[in-house]
């Protein structure tokens, strides 16, 4: 090809604002990746919750981050996956790895241990969608309509009734709500950053490249601001395995693997059903009963959603 039909090429996929993975077919088993990705997220924060009464919270990131990679090394040097090709490809994965494992969960851990209750902190992270919504015609080259943005916010205002409805969210700490909101623009620029300027490259090399960044980030952290405290206990390992498998491996590579397949803004809206979730988890899991006001929060966030997807689906016809 030469360099006119290039040029021309790269015009027209402006135009019709074809996404950088558009090229691609999206896998099969991609259409049950939004229920696996809320049952194991959602579960994430109970499961989290036995952890923490273990270890002190940047010790057990760092320490979670440290087994997933001790788990990849065998895979990558047994499969030899592709490498990513040039510095930029590097770059791009590194960058994802430094927004969504360091700065997101770090941020999010110490904003619980400046004080922010987990309502608070919930609520102001609940908030990505919209921001996803703001900057995604900018940045993703994605078009938010009227019902999308009906959509995004019956799914705020649910995911709030839950959220008020199952904890406080008095801000106890500035430099708490600081945090929380460090990690809001994190996990958000991390989603926009990948829609934009993800690679495609094989899930054990991504995988290995961002939470190597992690580790590199929250291991001194964890060294200059604890004890490094840990029991070794039975619910601890427990708590360590599931969010080493569930979370940092699977949950966070189908959310990745939707981002770069799907609209930034319809992925994203599928945190408004994560409060839910988690609250009817911790029922089943921990025993925590479900005020009556969280359960019509419950049914505004799905509506939220079903607005949002019916979107993405007519824009697709």
């Amino acid at each position: 090809m030469n360099h006119g039909q290039k040029g021309v090429r790269s015009r027209l996929a402006h135009v019709v604002q074809v996404p950088p993975h558009a090229a691609c077919r999206s896998p099969a088993w991609l259409k049950a990746a939004p229920a696996l990705f809320l049952l194991l997220w959602s579960s994430g924060f109970v499961v989290l919750k036995v952890g923490l009464a273990y270890a002190d919270p940047m010790t057990f990131l760092a320490l979670r981050y440290a087994c997933v990679v001790l788990i990849l090394m065998p895979f990558l040097l047994v499969l030899r996956p592709p490498l990513p090709h040039g510095a930029s490809a590097w770059g791009h994965l590194a960058m994802v790895g430094l927004l969504l494992q360091a700065g997101y969960f770090c941020f999010t851990y110490l904003s619980l241990k400046q004080g922010m209750s987990a309502g608070a902190l919930a609520l102001i992270t609940s908030l990505q969608p919209i921001l996803i919504g703001l900057f995604a015609p900018a940045i993703a080259h994605e078009k938010v309509d009227a019902r999308r943005w009906a959509g995004l916010g019956l799914g705020v205002s649910g995911a709030a009734l839950v959220i008020i409805a199952k904890a406080s969210i008095d801000v106890l700490s500035p430099l708490g709500l600081a945090f929380a909101i460090s990690a809001l623009l994190c996990i958000t620029g991390g989603t926009l950053y990948e829609k934009r300027f993800g690679v495609q490259t094989h899930p054990v090399t991504s995988n290995m490249v961002q939470y190597a960044v992690g580790l590199i980030a929250t291991a001194p952290l964890a060294f200059w601001l604890e004890p490094m405290h840990i029991e070794w206990t039975a619910p601890l390992l427990a708590s360590l395995a599931y969010l080493v498998v569930g979370n940092s491996l699977v949950a966070i590579t189908l959310l990745l693997t939707m981002i770069r397949y799907g609209e930034a803004s319809r992925v994203s809206a599928l945190f408004f059903l994560v409060p839910p979730c988690t609250a009817i988890i911790a029922l089943l899991i921990l025993d925590e009963a479900i005020p009556a006001l969280a359960w019509p929060g419950m049914a505004l966030a799905a509506l939220g959603i079903l607005l949002v997807t019916r979107t993405g689906r007519a824009a697709a016809k």
